[in-house]
């Protein structure tokens, strides 16, 4: 059960935002001095070594431990694709949503694979947002009541959270986003998403083209950009990003959707996404461009671009194996083995 208090406005998510809990130094210090003494040359794990004092830190706990992972996929739907933005029709987004239930998806055997819980949050799927070429996608209060069903989903007392969607046309939403955010041409930022063709990717270039010229006076404000050109699950996914940093609970972001969404909270309050790491770079071209401007580095490169949770549910195995080394392995005294020479270069 989540013990944290929805909020009833903009200005509240602001004052979250401005009191935001740090990374425990001395948990930090403690998993750094622990690395060197492991049984194996200094640096040999690589990113694995960061990724165990990364957990530690803002888990606030030496040695950090994973007994309790949960994936969250935040379901919407957007108007949006009444203008031909996506290859497939929005029923597809409940559709989906059933074989996630029915255990039927991707998600379901790689949650299950790595000892996660799995929970799927449907947000008004009858209740398309609006085309916002023409409106704003969300009012404030639709965006307030998503972002709130995200703040309260994980429930207290998890070790990691690790977020992601579904939402026929969110990458239109996800690049329009992130166009409004970083600037640059729409081009920049639109990729094929569930396989549009030539015509169709020219059409989203088109359609965010028209959104950002409708929306222009809003988007100096990131949570105005949110609510213009997003969606209620991009609004969910910031929510249970925000829920996280306030418990000093890490999360795994997913692919470019969700990462454009966590994008918001890092232009609100930069630093908010310390507590966070980027699961896997997908396929959808924007994703590396967008990770470059948030100076986050993914854990895998896969070539993926399924989103569901998927590459982030893939990197909570890494973590896994970054804390099994890091808690596990022997120490060179403990082995009675010759550590590294104070003067070795």
């Amino acid at each position: 059960m989540s013990t944290l208090t929805p909020v009833g406005s903009f200005a509240d998510i602001r004052a979250l935002l401005a009191q935001l809990p740090t990374v425990d130094a001395r948990a930090l210090a403690a998993a750094e001095r622990r690395e060197p003494e492991l049984l194996k040359p200094r640096g040999a794990l690589g990113r694995l070594e960061e990724i165990a004092a990364w957990l530690a830190g803002w888990q606030g706990q030496h040695p950090p431990k994973l007994g309790r992972a949960a994936i969250f996929v935040f379901a919407g739907n957007h108007g949006i694709t009444e203008q031909g933005v996506s290859a497939y029709p929005a029923k597809v987004t409940a559709q989906m949503v059933e074989s996630f239930e029915a255990g039927g998806a991707a998600i379901n055997q790689l949650a299950r694979e790595n000892d996660a819980a799995l929970t799927v949050v449907p947000l008004d799927l009858d209740r398309p947002t609006a085309d916002f070429t023409e409106q704003p996608a969300l009012s404030e209060a639709d965006c307030l009541a998503a972002f709130n069903r995200g703040l309260t989903a994980p429930p207290d007392e998890l070790d990691i959270i690790a977020v992601g969607e579904m939402g026929i046309g969110n990458t239109t939403s996800a690049a329009a986003l992130c166009a409004a955010l970083f600037g640059g041409e729409p081009a920049l930022w639109v990729g094929p998403g569930t396989g549009v063709d030539a015509a169709g990717l020219a059409r989203k270039i088109e359609v965010i083209g028209r959104a950002l010229d409708q929306h222009a006076r809003r988007l100096g404000d990131p949570l105005e950009v949110l609510r213009c050109l997003g969606g209620r699950e991009l609004a969910a996914i910031c929510g249970a990003i925000l829920a996280g940093r306030l418990r000093r609970t890490p999360v795994i972001l997913d692919g470019y959707v969700t990462t454009a969404a966590a994008a918001v909270l890092q232009k609100l309050a930069p630093g908010a996404l310390g507590h966070c790491i980027a699961g896997h770079v997908s396929a959808e071209p924007g994703h590396r461009r967008l990770l470059a401007a948030l100076g986050m580095t993914p854990v895998l490169d896969l070539g993926m671009r399924l989103g569901e949770a998927s590459g982030a549910a893939l990197a909570l195995a890494v973590v896994r194996g970054a804390v099994a080394c890091h808690n596990g392995m022997a120490t060179f005294a403990d082995a009675g083995v010759a550590g590294p020479s104070a003067t070795a270069e």
